[in-house]
């Protein structure tokens, strides 16, 4: 059986934008770069928001295979 995260396009996805925005030049001190980083993470969140999560069962079912993960997971779930 193959193992496959599917995390990995969405966080390519985010890093590639991070790149984008970071290219544009140079900032005057680190807490520039931290709230140019901030609201990139906003923007993509709205954009990403009600998007549904494709192979959902499949992730959770890979995820909850660690028994501290599946711990949090159940947490969640109960509420």
């Amino acid at each position: 059986m193959r193992k496959v995260m599917y995390t990995t396009n969405a966080i390519e996805s985010v890093n590639s934008s991070f790149r984008k925005v970071t290219k544009r030049g140079s900032f005057p001190n680190e807490t520039a770069l931290f709230k140019l980083l901030y609201l990139r993470v906003t923007e993509l969140y709205k954009k990403w928001k009600d998007r549904p999560i494709s192979n959902w069962a499949m992730v959770r079912n890979q995820i909850a295979m660690n028994p501290e993960m599946q711990a949090r997971i159940t947490k969640y779930e109960n509420i």
